[in-house]
């Protein structure tokens, strides 16, 4: 649970290729890449993504955002509020109105989900972001109150808050969550060599089936779908955090999306930032419980 160093598509290929000339990106959306033909890229691959509800004005995206960096017996995640500014940047450029919660428990990070979950406003969203930032075990994510054994959110308390029986207004949209905390205390790399680069900085460890039945309509559907998650990284290894810049994972993501957000799907950007540990084999991060059924693109500017 040492979180930090301190211990502590397929891009639109496809459509590519039914439009003329090469995906650029212009100008928009914050500083965030704008596919100039985002529109006619949608219309090509249709049938193959989620569909973008409602003109963007009209459109209510809500992202949660759940950061614990001071707690009662765990250190203090330095570098953290780095973290959220950035986070919250990334995803009000992506369109989203970014709900924030710092310092909480696992019980009120509960009552702030299924406050979240009820939310009128993902009636006329196509999607939400949940991301969660904190000190974390093989099991969960901490509280600010825990020791590393008490007080801590079960991951499946996520999922549970967000299916499709408890959020209905989001059956069928894609739910993107990241989460960004240790998942054990295990370094996650094999050390065959090593070499000091000057350069490095500091880190420290941180389908449907309807019938009708009294003139209602009643649909099968999975419990569970739709969900795409990021971990920072493997199952029982730490994660890396540095006290100026905010974690390593954090800041690769967001690089990655402003990047590459204009022409990828949700799973090559969440690849991208995998490819972008591959000359740090301590940390690597990992796309789990992913049940997406289409590809999701952001489409910054549409």
């Amino acid at each position: 649970m040492r979180e930090g160093l301190e211990h502590g598509a397929a891009s639109l290929s496809e459509g590519a290729k039914a439009a003329k000339g090469p995906l650029q990106s212009v100008s928009g959306a914050g500083d965030l890449g704008r596919c100039p033909r985002a529109g006619e890229m949608w219309l090509v691959l249709s049938s193959q993504i989620y569909d973008i509800y409602l003109p963007r004005e009209k459109r209510t995206r809500r992202a949660l955002l759940i950061c614990n960096t001071n707690f009662e017996h765990l250190s203090k995640r330095d570098g953290a509020d780095v973290d959220v500014k950035e986070m919250t940047k990334l995803l009000e450029g992506l369109g989203y109105n970014v709900e924030c919660h710092e310092n909480i428990t696992s019980q009120e990070m509960i009552t702030v989900m299924k406050k979240f979950a009820d939310h009128k406003d993902h009636v006329t969203s196509d999607s939400t972001f949940l991301v969660f930032m904190s000190h974390g075990v093989s099991t969960g994510i901490c509280g600010n109150k825990s020791d590393g054994t008490t007080d801590i959110l079960s991951f499946s308390t996520i999922y549970e808050n967000f299916n499709n029986k408890h959020c209905r207004a989001l059956v069928g949209k894609p739910k993107v969550v990241i989460i960004q905390c240790c998942r054990g205390g295990n370094v996650g790399s094999v050390m065959i060599c090593d070499s000091i680069d000057p350069e490095t900085p500091t880190f420290t460890s941180d389908g449907f089936r309807t019938v009708q039945l009294q003139d209602r309509k009643i649909r099968k559907t999975h419990l569970e779908s739709d969900f795409a998650t990021l971990y920072s990284s493997t199952p029982d290894t730490v994660s890396w955090r540095c006290p100026k810049k905010g974690s390593l994972f954090i800041q690769r993501l967001v690089e990655q999306f402003r990047s590459h957000a204009f022409n990828s799907d949700l799973q090559e950007m969440f690849r991208k930032v995998q490819r972008s540990f591959e000359n740090f084999p301590q940390q690597l991060p990992t796309q789990e419980r992913t049940t997406m059924l289409k590809k999701f693109y952001l489409f910054p500017g549409l």
